[in-house]
């Protein structure tokens, strides 16, 4: 039967049955075998309840005829013990609370935390306040851009920079515009400036500083309306490399993928996370001063995804399309793109790359 598994509490059952447990081999329960590996008593006692699935040998060693009757009466002594001991924890809470000590205290606490109420709302609103100074620009309007500023309340707001400035737009200033879609760091949309830094509103933390935050739109770019940017040109240079596979034979098995090993497929980690968001192109100063000849960090890095695609089959073609004075090496890997990439990417490092792979004059 394995090993036999004792419970104290058999015996005050004992007792109630008139059994006695004053014998050299003590009451023991069998039928609970399957659950010998359960170390918690109340998986054992709610186990002993619904025994009635397993077989009633509830056995005194010395009694082995003890019959199912017995099991069921143990059965029932255990069921009202347990609403004894419940009636009894109610009396005593009643008898408790009824007493002057407790009365007293009851009203201590609610007066103590009635004052705390008229106390702490006027120190929480002036500590949560946070001023964030957002640039404004309206092109139907013939006034100057200008930072404007605005105070929320931070306890009721979220902890990211996007939920302020949706707060700000829904309770505030309803013409503050942006963009922002997922809020998940993986569309890009809500690409910004964030007290001198290029970054995503939806993973940027509000700064706990009690100073104020600075938004601005991305740095030298077209500015359309207040926070959003014209990215028509930065698109155009991520087109102008072909981000698509271009293969020159046809697949092995028509209508299938084309395969690739595990080692290839590593090569193309750090750069197929890209999203797009502009942070890293609009922080290099190379690209401020050539934004219509320099490709830029991010679409520089995509070249070099599909350079090192072992399916792609025009890896020549595309080294040769970029191998320009201004396309490509107007990079000085000053390395502004690795430290705003919201992703944790490094383009300087892919940009390196392409440069090693071209010919030498």
């Amino acid at each position: 039967m394995g090993r036999k598994i004792k419970f104290t509490w058999l015996h005050f059952l004992a007792r109630k049955l008139k059994l006695s447990t004053q014998q050299k081999h003590p009451i023991q329960c069998y039928h609970l075998y399957p659950f010998r590996q359960q170390n918690s008593k109340l998986q054992a006692n709610n186990a002993l309840v619904k025994s009635r699935n397993y077989p009633r040998r509830l056995l005194n060693p010395q009694n082995p005829s003890t019959s199912s009757q017995t099991v069921e009466s143990i059965h029932y002594y255990f069921i009202s013990s347990a609403k004894m001991a419940t009636g009894l924890l109610k009396r005593a809470a009643s008898r408790v609370q009824s007493s002057p000590a407790f009365n007293l205290s009851l009203i201590r606490a609610h007066a103590s935390e009635a004052q705390a109420q008229k106390v702490e709302p006027k120190a929480r609103d002036t500590a949560s306040l946070k001023t964030f100074q957002i640039y404004r620009w309206n092109p139907d309007n013939l006034s100057k851009p200008e930072l404007k500023d605005y105070s929320i309340n931070l306890k009721e707001c979220g902890p990211m920079v996007l939920d302020a400035l949706i707060k700000i737009k829904n309770e505030i200033d309803p013409s503050l515009t942006f963009r922002r879609s997922c809020r998940e760091g993986i569309c890009g949309s809500c690409a910004m400036n964030i007290d001198g830094c290029n970054g995503l509103a939806c993973l940027t933390k509000i700064p706990s500083e009690k100073t104020a935050t600075t938004i601005t739109p991305l740095p030298h770019m077209f500015v359309i309306k207040d926070l959003v940017v014209d990215m028509t040109n930065f698109y155009n240079q991520y087109k102008s490399i072909e981000p698509w596979l271009k293969r020159k034979n046809p697949p092995q098995v028509p209508g299938k993928e084309i395969l690739q090993s595990k080692k290839d497929r590593a090569k193309l980690d750090g750069m197929y996370e890209c999203i797009l968001c502009a942070c890293c192109s609009t922080s290099c100063p190379s690209y401020w001063w050539n934004p219509e000849s320099y490709l830029g960090p991010a679409a520089l890095l995509h070249a070099n995804r599909w350079i090192s695609d072992s399916r792609d089959e025009y890896t020549k073609e595309r080294l040769e399309a970029i191998n320009d004075e201004f396309k490509l090496y107007r990079c000085h890997t000053i390395l502004n793109c690795a430290r705003a990439c919201p992703k944790g990417l490094n383009p300087g490092k892919q940009i390196s790359h392409i440069k090693s792979l071209q010919p030498k004059a």
